[in-house]
């Protein structure tokens, strides 16, 4: 997910939530309503046929930027911290919450691979005193809400200094696997012994908790940075004999990653999904005939080595979450190029497309103008809504589906969502 300037509340998450929230529809209501599409099948008789999607949001953990509101509160203020996502997840007749379980390879939960998120107390190692991931599950389920445990796979540390990490962190205890990057700490991709480590701490979780789905967001190898060098010419010199060159060994290995997690996953419960969440362009139309009618400055495939669309061709991953984070009409990256686009890829795959929506952007003085109108979200559930492929909607952030500054969730919520659904499956 792209890193964004924090926006402090005004107060504690369970605070704004209760301000917000006038009423909450009641856990687990019947789903058996008339869905917001026009031009919905009807059954024999006139009664529409109930379809089902998912709508959620995502509640981000790194650097505090959703939840826990700082690090160091005491357990009871983060699990009321907690509860009012959930609380505000249903009033927005949401189904699914996506929470970042790993976001810097450490947990929200007690791993025997890595050691507790300083998130959670500000001490990276110091256990919390609770469970954070197994109460979300438990609480989420309780709401009729699904909860999918969102990881990222290499991202160690936002800044360069081993020594801030814990003492029996992996990364200090393997200094040979991690590389500095943009100010930044990541997990060399090239090390089998890394892909193996990285795959074992997060598919932990899916044996202990009854999670619904494995998400991932859109860091692999990372970012470009201008001026700066991922240093792995030795990782490649030792492991990448018989590829043509370094980009098509790195996009081997985030291959290995996926279909490898994937195999794991199924194999320890199968009813979990696999879903990830890249940046919205694989590659454009100019690099490639099959990409997008798009100018966008990163492409997945050759800037993070993530073969996107691959992954949905081969069937590895259960479902695609594009940040197709413009609006419509942007000329670089126009979202209604976008969705038809990713709307044809999945097309016949069995793959799941949710579209992942920048609420962030709504009312940030930042963006352009169509961002300033409460009503772009809107348009964008109105224009998907004509792709038969496109199976729902995630939200960034948390805190702005709480704070909602223009009003732009509330009217997704007024024109689309009047009534709770069933995510698919």
């Amino acid at each position: 997910m792209r890193q964004l300037a924090r926006r402090s509340f005004v107060a504690g998450a369970a605070g704004v939530v209760a301000g917000v929230v006038t009423t909450v529809t009641a856990a687990g209501e019947a789903a058996a309503v008339t869905p917001r599409r026009t031009g919905v099948p009807a059954r024999p008789g006139g009664h529409h046929v109930e379809r089902r999607e998912l709508r959620g949001m995502w509640v981000a953990t790194v650097g505090n930027l959703d939840w826990p509101s700082a690090p160091g509160l005491s357990p009871a203020v983060q699990r009321a911290e907690l509860i009012a996502y959930l609380d505000e997840a249903v009033a927005r007749r949401l189904n699914t919450v996506v929470l970042q379980v790993r976001p810097t390879a450490d947990a929200f939960w007690p791993s025997p691979y890595e050691p507790w998120s300083q998130y959670l107390t500000g001490v990276q190692g110091k256990d919390p005193g609770w469970d954070p991931l197994g109460t979300a599950v438990g609480e989420a389920h309780r709401r009729g809400l699904e909860l999918h445990a969102w990881f990222n796979p290499y991202r160690v540390a936002n800044h360069t200094d081993p020594s801030r990490l814990a003492a029996t962190h992996p990364a200090r205890l393997h200094p040979d696997w991690v590389l500095p990057y943009g100010g930044k700490l990541y997990y060399n991709p090239g090390i089998p012994e890394v892909r193996r480590f990285v795959q074992d701490a997060m598919l932990d979780a899916v044996r202990r908790y009854d999670i619904d789905a494995v998400h991932w967001d859109d860091y692999f190898y990372p970012y470009p940075v201008a001026g700066q060098v991922f240093d792995d010419d030795a990782t490649y010199a030792k492991y990448g004999a018989g590829f043509p060159d370094k980009a098509a060994w790195r996009r081997d290995n985030t291959d290995k990653l996926v279909r490898e997690t994937a195999e794991r996953i199924k194999k320890i419960k199968k009813n979990v999904q696999f879903g990830i969440s890249p940046f919205g362009v694989w590659r454009n139309a100019a690099t490639d005939p099959l990409g997008s009618e798009t100018k966008a400055g990163v492409q997945t495939y050759d800037d993070l080595y993530a073969d996107t669309r691959g992954w949905i061709r081969k069937g590895w991953i259960d479902y695609i979450c594009p940040q197709i984070y413009w609006n419509i009409g942007f000329a670089a990256a126009d979202y209604a190029k976008l969705v038809p686009w990713w709307s044809e890829v999945v097309r016949g795959t069995g793959v799941d497309l949710f579209v992942g929506e920048a609420l962030y952007k709504a009312g940030d003085p930042a963006q352009p103008a169509a961002w300033q109108d409460p009503a772009e979200l809107s348009r964008h559930i109105d224009f998907a809504a004509a792709y038969d492929q496109v199976r729902g909607h995630v939200y960034f952030a948390g805190r702005d589906v709480v704070t909602d500054r223009i009003g732009a969730m509330d009217r997704v919520v007024r024109d689309h969502y009047r009534s709770r659904v069933r995510p698919p499956r």
